[in-house]
């Protein structure tokens, strides 16, 4: 068995970090020296599938007048998924963290082709592998990119970060009286539709493979101790 495999989904919103637009350069440095901790204290691998919503969101672009083509908005979306990756992968090897970016989408002048043995390869020599360019396809979100990845890669856990800690019976922040869950089934999250985990397509393929998702919030120091065995956020498994 090899050593703790984990997938983290990152949207693009967490790029942003507070702003409405573009990239966070602090978020981007906090994040890089937390995950360089994780890596050297833990010798977990680590995958990570960024989003591009930060930059555009194929799906909001498709619904505006004087029409783009959904699936032309959709690979609009790939491509800003690689600005991210492109910025993440460089803050990594700026704080002595190896890493590298490969693209479902082809661009060969700054990402790899994503190759699934050479991922492989690359997180067991302890580097991270940024996944860009979603699934290549249109019509699929970022987060089943990052499932369909996770069990590519054979990940032991999706961890997908999100603006609140974990999943609530309603919203919480339009609702005061929303519960947070500590555990929930793939059933659940499909089956109720005031949760929102993920995508239905994305939580219909983790159920289908068995695969854990957990959700929670980027506070500093939650990747190293959901790592390290404590209940952080809501597991859906």
């Amino acid at each position: 068995m090899h050593n703790k495999r984990i997938l983290l989904k990152l949207s693009g919103e967490q790029f942003a970090g507070g702003k409405p637009f573009g990239i966070d350069m602090d978020f981007l440095t906090d994040l890089a020296q937390e995950l360089k901790q994780v890596v050297s204290s833990t010798q977990t691998q680590i995958a990570i599938v960024v989003g591009g919503g930060n930059f555009l969101r194929g799906a909001t672009l498709a619904k505006e007048e004087h029409t783009i083509e959904r699936a032309t908005a959709d690979y609009m979306g790939m491509l800003a998924t690689v600005i991210n990756g492109m910025a993440l992968v460089d803050l990594m090897e700026y704080h002595h963290q190896p890493a590298r970016l490969q693209s479902r989408l082809t661009m060969n002048s700054v990402a790899e082709p994503y190759i699934r043995r050479r991922a492989i390869r690359h997180l067991e020599k302890g580097r991270i592998v940024i996944i860009a360019g979603g699934t290549g396809n249109p019509f699929v979100t970022t987060d089943t990119a990052a499932v369909s990845a996770a069990l590519e890669l054979e990940c032991d856990l999706v961890l997908k970060a999100t603006k609140v800690d974990g999943v609530y019976t309603k919203d919480p922040h339009k609702h005061e009286d929303a519960e947070k869950l500590e555990n929930l089934s793939h059933h659940e999250a499909l089956k109720n539709q005031s949760i929102s985990v993920m995508d239905n397509a994305a939580i219909s393929l983790a159920m289908e493979q068995k695969l854990p998702i957990r959700i929670f919030s980027l506070k500093p120091g939650n990747i190293q101790r959901i790592i390290e065995g404590e209940n952080v956020g809501t597991l859906v498994a």
